[in-house]
């Protein structure tokens, strides 16, 4: 986001600080929040707008997830606005062209406005939404903003407010944030603003039309991090050595120079580890909890980072390394795709165990300290973990570069703008074709020569 306009702005107290220390790291792109910002347009348009970061509003763990927050952004700025905007760090602002694109809309009504993205076919992140035609229901690019108008809010926040939110998980905010909106056909249709872009800043194309448009250059963080501070820990079992572990050997086990793989069984053709947990059809919560202490044990070489992936996980260890050179491995970061847990009455954020699940040695450190465990070696491992973090108070940082599904089941236009790190699932795919296609370039030596402008980088 373009931040200049901020300077002459009274932001409360408690998000100011906040705001002159994140101004250099939004500007870069750098997604060490896991946030997204809050935008609210005056009713006048004149003055500028006041910027709010969600995660700033509250001490509600669910507060990434907007819906909770509709009552809070109601009561604040109902009567002083007319639309709010919501955008993600890396998304540029041109003020003046947004508040004429909004000015194009009644603001007297309800208007969800937003860049349209579709299913291409149904999938399991959308609970498989819209089986007989996916491509039928359309939902907002967060990164190209996204405005909902007074009205709207209005209602919707009565809405959140008389009626509990049904939904226990929250898998694709955006998605959902849609679908509640849309109501069953009751509630308005995102309705789709060219302006709303999320073509790169520095585009060969013109982009005098668009009031929004993305951060193009990858975060300048340092130099990506060595792989001698890396292990990576892949959970297997015996009757998928033959089908799951040649594909990791043939794609991206090279790019790992510390990697161990964890089975029910030893098999030292792999070779593979047995971790001593019998195998679980479901959750592998004690096989990850042996990984963990495994990791701080002197069996492994001492790392900074802990990476936990399943045998059916696609990954690009030069994009990880790019990546983790953003965060401190001496602070206790968990770092991946976030999913979430009956956010709306006090539950708790987690990190999607499929598209991996990265920890600093001093996030290991304090979950082991803390006494947490499974209540069963079948429980799901990622959520167990999610609920210890949250007792623990430790933060779940997201990317989106992490995906626990197929690049199928991620709208086309949603992936155009990513240089993604992960995928996961072999099903109904070939998955050596679809690391090629997705994951196999060294991004460490595409940063230093400059990206390829066709594609946004949010790393």
């Amino acid at each position: 986001m373009d931040w200049s306009f901020l300077a002459p702005l009274k932001i409360k107290k408690a998000v100011q600080p906040l705001v002159k220390l994140l101004q250099p790291l939004v500007g870069a792109g750098i997604p060490t929040l896991g946030t997204i910002d809050l935008l609210y347009v005056h009713e006048t348009c004149h003055e500028p707008p006041v910027v709010l970061l969600l995660h700033t509003l509250s001490d509600n763990e669910g507060d990434w997830s907007i819906l909770p927050l509709l009552p809070y952004i109601s009561y604040s700025f109902g009567k002083n606005s007319s639309w709010i905007v919501f955008l993600e760090e890396e998304t540029n602002v041109k003020m003046t062209k947004l508040a004429q694109v909004l000015a194009k809309f009644d603001k007297n009504k309800e208007w969800f406005l937003g860049k349209p993205l579709h299913d291409e076919e149904s999938t399991i992140i959308h609970h498989y939404a819209f089986a007989e035609n996916p491509s039928v229901f359309k939902y907002p690019d967060f990164a190209a903003a996204w405005a909902l108008s007074i009205p709207l809010v209005v209602r919707l926040a009565n809405k959140v407010r008389d009626e509990p939110l049904k939904s226990d998980f929250t898998i694709d905010l955006k998605h959902e944030v849609a679908l509640y909106i849309w109501d069953n056909g009751n509630g308005p249709h995102l309705t789709a603003v060219p302006e709303l872009c999320t073509e790169p800043e520095d585009s060969s194309q013109p982009l005098n039309h668009c009031a929004t448009t993305l951060s193009s250059k990858p975060p300048l963080c340092g130099e990506p991090v060595n792989t001698e501070d890396i292990f990576v820990a892949v959970k297997t079992c015996r009757k998928f050595h033959s089908e799951r572990v040649p594909v990791i050997k043939k794609t991206w086990e090279k790019d790992a120079l510390f990697l161990e793989y964890y089975s029910d069984h030893a098999d030292p053709s792999i070779p593979t580890i047995n971790i001593g947990v019998p195998n679980t059809e479901r959750g592998h919560c004690g096989k990850t909890f042996a990984i963990l202490q495994r990791f701080l044990s002197s069996s492994v070489p001492n790392t900074k980072w802990l990476i936990v992936v399943d045998d059916d996980t696609l990954i690009s260890i030069p994009r990880l390394q790019v990546l983790l050179s953003c965060y401190n491995p001496s602070e206790p970061v968990c770092l991946g795709e976030r999913y979430g847990y009956g956010l709306s009455q006090g539950g708790y954020s987690y990190i999607t165990g499929g598209g991996g699940m990265v920890f600093s040695r001093e996030a290991v450190v304090r979950l082991l300290d803390s006494g947490c465990k499974c209540y069963s070696n079948d429980a799901p491992d990622d959520m167990v973990l999610g609920m210890c973090l949250n007792a623990l108070g430790l933060p779940v940082t997201h990317s989106p570069l992490f995906h626990q599904a197929r690049p199928e089941d991620y709208a086309r236009d949603f992936l155009a703008h990513q240089v993604p790190i992960s995928f996961h699932k072999h099903w109904n795919i070939d998955p050596v074709a679809v690391f090629n296609k997705w994951l196999k370039d060294d991004l460490v030596a595409k940063a230093s020569d400059g990206l390829d402008k066709s594609a946004k980088t949010e790393l």
